[in-house]
């Protein structure tokens, strides 16, 4: 049947979707909280219940922690196969105070901007995730069979470190391998242009006290004789960076590649507006590397923050007390070949030489994740970046991404598979915070640019 049919199913079937979806939202699916654990079975139950009722073969396979869900469906003989990946857990609420409405009482909004779906997970990543299932749900109803082999995973940890993703990938990585995995759980650019996303920072991430004195001392007492950790810890991180915004841990710059001229190019056509960018967030000039523009420095460049001190007393009030300790937590986003156990061994190296005597330094293991690139000469990345174009009216571009996303790299290294990373998500959704939110013509736009892309695979 022609796509037009599909597209116009898609359309009337609307409605019912986005009841679908709202269905799914009522679920408090939270990864992170022990007491929502039976809410996270109930949400792969219910996907793998809505799998089977478009004659899809699933199943719900227990892990350590929440489960995860497998679905398969046979194509045409030599035809492409792909995995599609999504994840049913979503964030915590807190601050409940600051929801306008019930976060699991999903419902669907007139706003200024049009008609969206707010809820927890709406965005992040139900309602995305719910997009490729009701193409797929079109497409079989006006069909009767899908176009191409697709394995269906879908996680319910992803919001709390994916601890148990590895071990099964790697135990089921003959059954879930495919041609290419699509994931949809990124955004559009700029809110108006479709993107797929071809790079993915990596990070790596280190938690540390500074240790001095025995005990806290009293300032009248001991200030002046008595080292201040925070004074040590401060002046460590003060120089982590130097005067032209580059940082100045040792090796922290090998494996960084140059960007490409073409790709360098294409994102100078962009039409991303540097100042606007940082006005929106009340800022007006960039602080990063002083060589590179805005654009480059958040998809293609490494960068070392510190998100957050603390030491001595913090209350109300004010205590005059040299503290016997002084705490950091440093993240840095990785690019191109970094490694991160290189950074975090470079970092500590680092800290530890300039500790002054008397004063020792301890750490928390986090881990980390090298950075993804993404080799677009596979032939379903143009004829997914074609079928966005089509539906969107707006070329699609290839970008960067300046978050990290680690299933990207599992993907790629334990599966060996390709992946191609395009959502339809906003800037403003609002995700990970109160009062998320998806809009209405994301949603719907995104069932019929999968729609597009199945139709290419056909």
């Amino acid at each position: 049947m022609p796509l037009k049919d599909v597209l116009a199913r898609i359309d009337a079937d609307l409605p019912a979707a986005t009841d679908r979806l709202l269905d799914l939202l009522r679920v408090p699916s939270i990864s992170t909280d022990p007491a929502f654990k039976a809410d996270c079975q109930t949400a792969a139950e219910w996907l793998v219940s809505d799998l089977a009722s478009m004659g899809i073969t699933a199943s719900v396979r227990p892990t350590p922690g929440h489960p995860m869900v497998v679905g398969h469906v046979d194509g045409p003989e030599n035809s492409p196969h792909v995995l599609f990946y999504g994840h049913y857990d979503v964030q915590p609420v807190d601050p409940l105070s600051l929801w306008h409405s019930d976060p699991f009482d999903p419902r669907v909004e007139d706003t200024p901007k049009g008609k969206v779906i707010r809820g927890r997970g709406a965005a992040d990543d139900k309602g995305q995730l719910m997009t490729f299932l009701e193409a797929c749900r079109a497409w079989k109803a006006v069909n009767g069979s899908l176009p191409c082999r697709i394995t269906f995973l879908f996680e319910g940890e992803e919001e709390s470190g994916s601890p148990s993703l590895i071990p099964f990938l790697r135990d089921n990585a003959d059954e879930l391998r495919a041609d290419v995995a699509l994931i949809c759980d990124t955004g559009m650019f700029q809110d108006t242009s479709p993107a797929i996303i071809t790079m993915l920072r990596g990070m790596a991430r280190e938690e540390f006290t500074i240790h001095a004195a025995t005990r806290d001392l009293h300032s009248g007492m001991y200030g002046g004789p008595a080292i201040n950790p925070i004074r040590v810890l401060t002046r460590i991180l003060g120089g982590l960076h130097d005067d032209h915004g580059h940082v100045t841990v040792p090796g922290f710059y090998e494996g960084v590649p140059e960007l490409p001229d073409a790709i360098r190019a294409q994102w100078q056509n962009l039409a991303f507006d540097h100042a606007t960018f940082l006005g929106d967030v009340g800022l007006s000039q960039p602080a990063g590397e002083d060589d590179r523009t805005p654009l480059e420095m958040i998809w293609s460049r490494p960068t070392a923050e510190i998100n957050g001190i603390w030491g001595g007393y913090t209350g109300e009030g004010f205590k005059t007390v040299l503290p016997a300790e002084a705490h950091a937590k440093i993240s840095f986003r990785l690019v191109g070949q970094q490694d991160p156990d290189a950074i975090s061994r470079n970092f500590r190296d680092w800290v530890t030489a300039q500790l002054p005597p008397d004063c020792r330094v301890e750490w928390k293991e986090l881990g980390g994740a090298a950075a993804s690139q993404m080799q677009i000469d596979h032939p379903l990345f143009e004829q997914t970046r074609h079928a966005l174009t089509e539906e969107w009216g707006t070329p699609a571009s290839y970008v960067g991404c300046g978050g990290s996303i680690p299933i990207a790299g599992y993907f790629q290294s334990i599966l060996g598979m390709e992946l191609i990373l395009a959502g339809f998500g906003r800037d403003d959704d609002q995700i990970h915070s109160p009062n998320e939110k998806y809009d209405m013509e994301c949603f719907h736009k995104g069932i019929r640019s999968w729609a597009r892309v199945l139709d290419k695979l056909s």
